[in-house]
């Protein structure tokens, strides 16, 4: 038996995709950039900061006020294709650590979900690119879920999906939304900033990067954030939150 099972770990981890997983944030941008161009439209610092870790169906709603005469399923379509012909081109972009760390949650028996707000298409996508030993039991799309990150839902589901208390999970996010919907979930929250500033989001930590960070160390800092042991059955709605 690993040393760390002795311990109370996570019984579950919970992971955001974009960003936190694989570094394909540029492909959205990408495609996002190509979109306005188009219609001749600006993307200004401040807009494209709020778009990291939104959910798409909000995201698509920035680009209408902005001026976009399509509509959110065309939206939403027209990135997906983008981003999924990146993935193919390019290769998967691994976040620092990401890999090594769901290949050490797997070998001490810590299931990983996936909770992202990228379309199912594009989740699947990305799973069939992971290389060996690193898998997800389990995976929330933002096309699956009926409100988006920054709610808790998408996590609340996560954790409904495998079972277990949502306190009793960790989250790993690269957004502000996103940590702000694992937060309020009530997971131990844990921000990895990439192309956005976290400072001031409600967060338990917020780390550099996942690099060296394998299952002891996350079993470590979950039990120091976590409360008493819940043996309660997964809440799957956000209105029964305390």
């Amino acid at each position: 038996m690993s040393a760390i099972l002795s311990e109370r770990t996570p019984a579950a981890v919970l992971w955001d995709m974009d960003g936190t997983l694989i570094d394909s944030e540029p492909l959205w941008l990408d495609a996002e950039l190509a979109m306005l161009r188009r219609y001749g439209i600006e993307l200004t610092d401040e807009v494209r900061d709020g778009l990291v870790g939104s959910g798409l169906r909000a995201a698509a709603g920035v680009f209408q006020r902005l001026g976009v005469p399509l509509s959110t399923e065309e939206i939403i379509a027209e990135w997906t294709a983008g981003v999924i012909a990146g993935l193919r081109a390019a290769g998967p972009q691994w976040r620092p650590g990401a890999v090594e760390l769901l290949r050490s949650l797997a070998e001490a028996g810590i299931p990983s979900a996936l909770v992202t707000m990228a379309v199912r298409e594009i989740a699947d996508a990305v799973l069939a690119l992971l290389p060996e030993g690193a898998s997800f039991v389990a995976s929330i799309a933002g096309d699956e879920v009926s409100r988006e990150k920054p709610d808790p839902e998408p996590y609340l589901l996560g954790a409904g999906l495998l079972d277990v208390p949502i306190e009793e999970c960790l989250a790993l996010e690269d957004s502000g939304s996103g940590l702000r919907a694992a937060f309020a979930s009530g997971a131990v929250a844990i921000g990895i900033p990439n192309l956005v500033d976290l400072t001031g989001v409600p967060a338990h930590e917020l780390w550099d990067s996942l690099a060296d960070v394998d299952a002891d160390r996350l079993s470590q800092r979950f039990r120091a954030h976590a409360g008493p042991r819940s043996e309660t059955t997964p809440q799957t709605e956000t209105g029964d939150l305390a």
